[in-house]
């Protein structure tokens, strides 16, 4: 069985909608899209170019599927030549609530029942990336239909925009991969796998917890 790796680009207050530009996604008149482009570095561009080694597959949402699809399809040499190659070569599997037509060569449209669908992919492909598409990625969240989440926490606050966790989330233990990773511009690295379970309670006033019988 293969892995789900989401990637995501998110603020401090964990805001992942728009960070590529103004038009990405301007929904319900989100007024900072294209919030990260002032923070990429060499540093960030080195992990990103790494979180994506061995993908054999895409997963994407609607919108963003549009957004690669009118890209990627036009770039070959040149900084992005690696990603281009990638992306054109390997499968694109599409979540849609509707019929879209899907242009890009190797895209295919999932059925309704997304988990599913991902059950399926996973068990065809080694290593499946989820780009961007906040809504799907809540959903894969939400059944815990992932392996791993690499998060890319930069320090801005927006205080509005689409987040990673909204309700709906569900109490999931994730365990810490590799010790998180800076950049010189402040953008912190996290990678999470899942883990079993769910998260426990205790109470911190017990001295076996560590504290004092006066705490």
């Amino acid at each position: 069985m293969g892995r789900i790796q989401i990637e995501l680009f998110t603020t401090l207050d964990l805001v992942a909608q728009a960070p590529g530009g103004p038009e990405e996604d301007p929904s319900a008149g989100f007024p900072f899209g294209g919030w990260q482009a002032p923070l990429i570095d060499e540093a960030v561009g080195a992990q990103i170019g790494a979180a994506y080694e061995g993908t054999d597959a895409l997963l994407l949402g609607r919108r963003t599927y549009d957004i690669f699809a009118g890209y990627w399809p036009h770039q070959e040499d040149g900084p992005d030549g690696g990603f281009a190659t990638l992306f054109n070569s390997i499968p694109k599997y599409v979540a849609s609530r509707g019929t879209p037509d899907l242009p890009w060569a190797g895209s295919t449209l999932l059925g309704p029942d997304l988990p599913a669908a991902v059950r399926e992919i996973r068990e065809r492909h080694e290593h499946v990336a989820v780009v961007g598409s906040v809504d799907l990625v809540q959903t894969l969240l939400r059944e815990k239909l992932f392996d791993r989440l690499d998060l890319w926490v930069h320090p801005i606050v927006l205080g509005v925009g689409k987040k990673v966790f909204e309700g709906g989330a569900v109490p999931t233990n994730l365990t810490l991969l590799e010790a998180p990773a800076t950049s010189p511009k402040g953008t912190v690295f996290l990678q999470y796998g899942l883990a079993e379970g769910t998260p426990r309670t205790g109470d911190m006033s017990r001295p076996d917890r560590g504290l004092g019988e006066d705490a």
